[in-house]
């Protein structure tokens, strides 16, 4: 990770010329991209984030915010937002299309495998290719930090995640513990077929590192991270 300002990005991405990308640390917002010299020439993108697995393509910067939790562009000039308190902030980039997309990788969006619906979305959009697109997960909740609940751990097996790569015993019956990165690194490499060289990761813990914001350390904190990726003009 690369510590810029208020903001983290990763050296995997920083080497693609066309491309800017970054995940918010406390304190950065809306405002902030006004303020930064190369965000500030850029239209947010912002999404009404509802925990679903539903994607949208656009060309243009929507008239409200759409009730999704993933958007993809190849229009330079739009920066996809995602919001995050503990969920895991997900970008894909098709490095052959100029295509970008922004994932809201909570519990739910990943059990509804929403990073391989943003995909087959790009693949149909834009001939998108495994071997062409790179991801980068950001800062979230580490497994050591999440305890949930049958419920979840049902919901994932219902999909077909492998329960051994996704969980681990929690410390009372009926409880277990979530590895969003885990979750989502099985479906990026072992559904969507990524090779592991083509995706990057943070190992920030959003519970533990006092930068970040967390919804399950601060239930009653109303704000959250920004995270962002677009196209450069």
């Amino acid at each position: 990770m690369v510590k810029r300002k208020k903001y983290l990005t990763l050296e995997g991405l920083n080497r693609i010329p066309w491309l800017v990308h970054g995940f918010g640390l406390k304190g950065f917002g809306r405002d902030s991209l006004e303020h930064d010299q190369e965000l500030s020439a850029f239209h947010p993108v912002e999404m009404k984030q509802e925990h679903s697995a539903r994607v949208l393509l656009i060309d243009r910067a929507p008239d409200q915010k759409p009730a999704v939790d993933a958007l993809i562009t190849s229009r330079p000039g739009l920066l996809l937002l995602v919001k995050t308190a503990d969920c895991l902030p997900l970008f894909l980039v098709d490095t052959e299309h100029r295509v970008v997309a922004a994932v809201h990788g909570g519990w739910r969006g990943t059990a509804g495998r929403l990073a391989e619906i943003t995909f087959d979305s790009m693949r149909r959009s834009f001939s998108s290719r495994p071997a062409g697109v790179l991801a980068a997960l950001g800062p979230a909740i580490e497994a050591s930090c999440y305890e949930v609940g049958q419920e979840v751990y049902d919901s994932f097996s219902r999909q077909g995640f492998p329960a051994d790569r996704v969980f681990s015993s929690g410390q009372k019956a009926g409880k277990f513990f979530l590895d969003l990165r885990a979750a989502n690194f099985w479906l990026l490499t072992e559904i969507i077929g990524l090779p592991a060289e083509n995706i990057f990761s943070s190992d920030w813990c959003t519970f533990c590192q006092p930068d970040l914001l967390s919804y399950r350390r601060q239930a009653a904190e109303k704000t959250r991270l920004l995270n962002f990726v677009g196209i450069k003009d």
